[in-house]
């Protein structure tokens, strides 16, 4: 595979919109999300938010020319939950269990140093296994878990 991570300009937003929307069909195993009469999802709260503002940062997952998946990451404004969340991470079926989905968290760690915080669903096992072992292997163990009181979603905190 050749694969690259790339932050996404403004004039290809287009392809982060229409990857959600296989994000978002994943997602109704674990939220009561519905298409419109069109069979389109609704679209994702403040997409546009990453190409306005300074503090967000939208890329896409390629394997050659080809999407495989895309990351949201925001940069927090406080020192409460630390630098840097991983918003929305997404690779496509026919890349998962080949090493993409590790590789583009592992540089994505690598290009914004400082604390970060990734959260799963509570019921989505399959992202919580996933982000454990990637973190893990990072950090060769070294980050926190908590669960959010209300929730019960769990989130890793570590440093990069």
């Amino acid at each position: 595979m050749e694969l690259s991570l790339i932050m996404v300009p403004r004039e290809q937003k287009q392809v982060i919109r229409h990857l959600m929307q296989f994000y978002l069909y994943d997602f109704t195993k674990y939220l009561d999300i519905d298409v419109d009469s069109y069979g389109v999802f609704p679209d994702y709260p403040n997409l546009d938010d990453y190409w306005t503002h300074t503090d967000k940062y939208p890329f896409l997952i390629k394997n050659g020319s080809s999407p495989a998946g895309f990351a949201l990451v925001d940069k927090l404004s406080g020192k409460k939950d630390g630098d840097f969340y991983m918003t929305e991470f997404f690779v496509m079926q026919k890349y998962r269990r080949s090493g993409v989905g590790t590789w583009a968290a592992n540089e994505l760690f690598s290009r914004f140093q400082g604390e970060w915080k990734v959260s799963q669903v509570r019921t989505n096992m399959v992202a919580q296994a996933f982000w454990r072992k990637v973190i893990g292997g990072y950090t060769n163990g070294q980050f926190r878990e908590k669960f959010h009181p209300e929730s019960g979603n769990p989130s890793q905190h570590f440093v990069t």
